[in-house]
């Protein structure tokens, strides 16, 4: 999967918030990720973000 800056994401867990959807800020080595229900930024290894997404709900592409 090839991830851009502004794609929206949809990870296999929720976040504590109850939102699964995240917004992609930083794209590299570590991806930083927005949950689009509370806002709070996450920063991930690129090996943990890909293995937590299920799915591209949005590409900045479309």
């Amino acid at each position: 999967m090839n991830f851009e800056i502004g794609d929206i994401v949809q990870l296999k867990k929720k976040h504590p918030c109850g939102e699964d959807k995240w917004e992609v800020m930083r794209v590299g080595v570590d991806f930083r990720i927005k949950c689009l229900g509370c806002e709070r930024q996450v920063w991930l290894p690129r090996r943990k973000f890909q293995k937590r997404v299920k799915k591209i709900v949005k590409s900045i592409e479309d």
